[in-house]
């Protein structure tokens, strides 16, 4: 996979978390674990996807803007395992909410 397409990647990632995090805390499923992104959410769901996805940006832009560096690609790396351990986290959450994880 190219760079470019794994740091685009990274971003869907942080914009399906974004919007997973809301649906659970809407429905009262789950809460915020990041403090920074709770202080955010205290004052409204715009104001918390509008760091969220800042946040996403800006990353996405250094990657970007570093990708000629070892590091970067690392960084990427580390961040898509990440990513993909909070996503099967939100997974998790939804079949236990369901009740289909007891």
């Amino acid at each position: 996979m190219s760079f470019s397409r794994s740091v685009f990647l990274l971003f869907a990632l942080n914009l399906v978390d974004a919007i997973v995090t809301l649906i659970w805390i809407r429905n009262g499923w789950a809460a915020e674990g990041n403090y920074l992104m709770a202080t955010a959410l205290d004052f409204g769901e715009v104001p918390f996807l509008a760091r969220k996805l800042g946040m996403g940006l800006f990353t996405a832009g250094v990657l970007l803007y570093g990708s000629q560096y070892r590091l970067a690609h690392i960084g990427a790396r580390v961040a898509l395992a990440a990513y993909s351990v909070a996503i099967a986290s939100h997974i998790l959450t939804g079949f236990a909410v369901s009740g289909h994880l007891s």
